[in-house]
C-alpha cells in the first residue's frame, strides 16, 4: 500500500482494498459480457436489448471510478486491466458464442444476480471492517444490480 493519511487502521484499508478489487473485477467483467452481448445479440428483440444491453454498461461506469478511487484513496492499487479482471473475476466465463436474444438475457440475469449477491455480502463485510464509505459505494451498487436485474427478468416473464 502506499502512504496516505486516510484515519482508517492499516489492516482495515488493506481488507477493504482486497474487497473492492474482487467486486471491481466482476463488474468490469459483467459489463464486458454486456458489451459482448450488445454486439451480438439476435433475434426479434434485436433493437431493444441491444440498446438495452448499452444502457446497463453505461450505468456501471460511475460505480466502477466510484470504487477504483476508493481503492487508491486508501492506499491501494485499482486492479483493473483485462489480465487482473481475468485472474480476479468470481463471475462464470461468458459464453462467446451465445447469439440468442433471451438466451443472453437469461444469461446476463444469471451473471447480475451473481455480481449482486457477491455486492451484498461484500457491503457487510466493509461495515464490519470498518469502512462505512466502502459499504455506501457498493450499496449504491447493489441498488443499480438489482435494477438491472429487473429490467433483464422482465424480459423473461410472461405476462
Amino acid at each position: 500500500m502506499h502512504k496516505t493519511r486516510n484515519d482508517l487502521a492499516a489492516n482495515t484499508r488493506k481488507t477493504v482494498i482486497e474487497i473492492l478489487n474482487a467486486r471491481l473485477a466482476d463488474l468490469l467483467d459483467l459489463q464486458l459480457a454486456l458489451k459482448h452481448a450488445h454486439w451480438n445479440v439476435k433475434g426479434p428483440h434485436f433493437i431493444a436489448l441491444h440498446e438495452m444491453f448499452d444502457a446497463m454498461t453505461d450505468s456501471y461506469d460511475a460505480h466502477v471510478d466510484d470504487m477504483a478511487e476508493r481503492i487508491t484513496a486508501l492506499g491501494g492499487t485499482a486492479m483493473g486491466s483485462v489480465q487482473a479482471v481475468g485472474t480476479a473475476t468470481s463471475l462464470e466465463p461468458w459464453p462467446t458464442d451465445l447469439s440468442d436474444g433471451l438466451k443472453v438475457v437469461e444469461a446476463l440475469a444469471a451473471r447480475t444476480a451473481a455480481a449482486a449477491k457477491a455486492v451484498r455480502k461484500a457491503i457487510d463485510e466493509t461495515a464490519e471492517a470498518g469502512d462505512a464509505d466502502a459499504a455506501d459505494i457498493l450499496t449504491a451498487l447493489s441498488r443499480q444490480l438489482d435494477k438491472n436485474l429487473w429490467f433483464l427478468e422482465s424480459h423473461l416473464q410472461k405476462g
